[in-house]
């Protein structure tokens, strides 16, 4: 009996050897958290600070590698296909898991069962803006603009599926209206244009936004949110308007399935614990980023919702993406 059991702990040991030492010894190489979009975007800029953040607080180094294409569905595919070892990661969005599986005709990837959700990061709300030469100053009469002119205005956005061109399309579902959708690689491409008076409206994250509209050079009508901003308290809500609306982006960083699921947790707990650091929330509030910082459970729970939600939109929008 004791050689049994001796043999019985020996064997329990080395099974658990594996998952410690993966542990213990993580990261011990370059860790590359991919960026399905463009470098300068919220994403990008997302995913750097958390880069910094990770290597300074786990010892080791992170890197971002932008792989755009396909609204955000090239870089994720090509992390879900990576070797599960926990050195590839990707920030992944509202639109790479949750609007893009409603939308596109074929995906690349699973995006529940190819990935292990690691923490929702931030929660990034929409503004919605407007050629500055654009005879519209208010959302009642954008909306009155649009319905009598027909497809006449076109919008733009940083991709064809991507939050940015969903929260148009529920716009247009919610009013009644239309506009031609342009769709671009990034969301630079889309303020240039909004810029020149090629596109007259367009959404966008007002990270990137909120610049230009404080500068005058672009119009800023309202918050994609059911609530008005702290950091943009005079412009209204497009809820205010049209009750219920409400088209907010989210970043989250996920590890393709089959990391060891210790690894998965320890960077849980470490993004949860970088976006509750002061010097955190206070760099993202300037942005008017939300920092959230959740754990896989209640990640994998808000995924779900949101998937449901937005195949719903895209059904009464009509988009789909071959």
């Amino acid at each position: 009996m004791r050689l049994t059991r001796r043999a019985m702990i020996a064997a329990a040991c080395l099974a658990a050897a594996p998952a410690a030492m993966a542990q213990g010894d993580y990261p011990s190489r370059v860790v590359t958290i991919v960026v399905p979009f463009a470098a300068g975007g919220t994403t990008d800029i997302l995913g750097r600070l958390l880069a910094e953040r990770l290597g300074a607080r786990m010892n080791g180094r992170f890197i971002v590698e932008n792989r755009a294409g396909a609204g955000g569905n090239t870089g994720v595919a090509a992390v879900a296909r990576s070797t599960p070892d926990g050195y590839t990661l990707t920030m992944g969005t509202v639109s790479t898991h949750a609007i893009n599986p409603g939308v596109y005709a074929k995906m690349p990837y699973d995006h529940i069962k190819d990935f292990a959700p690691i923490s929702q990061v931030a929660s990034v709300p929409n503004i919605l803006m407007v050629n500055i030469d654009l005879p519209a100053k208010t959302v009642p009469e954008l909306i009155a603009l649009l319905k009598a002119n027909p497809g006449k205005y076109s919008f733009g956005s940083s991709g064809a599926g991507t939050s940015t061109h969903m929260a148009a399309e529920l716009f247009k579902v919610a009013t009644g209206t239309d506009m031609a959708h342009v769709p671009y690689r990034s969301s630079g491409q889309v303020t240039q244009d909004l810029l020149s008076g090629q596109i007259q409206v367009s959404f966008d994250n007002i990270t990137i936004a909120w610049p230009h509209v404080e500068a005058g050079k672009i119009r800023a009508l309202a918050t994609a949110t059911p609530e008005r901003l702290a950091v943009a308290k005079d412009l209204p809500a497009l809820a205010e308007f049209i009750p219920g609306y409400a088209a907010t982006s989210w970043h989250g960083i996920f590890a393709p399935s089959g990391v060891p699921k210790e690894i998965v947790a320890r960077l849980s707990t470490e993004v949860q614990a970088i976006m509750r650091e002061p010097g955190t929330i206070e760099q993202l509030k300037k942005l008017g980023v939300d920092p959230v910082g959740s754990t896989q459970e209640q990640f994998a729970a808000h995924i779900a919702a949101e998937t449901k939600r937005w195949a719903e939109v895209a059904q009464k929008a009509n988009v789909k993406i071959e």
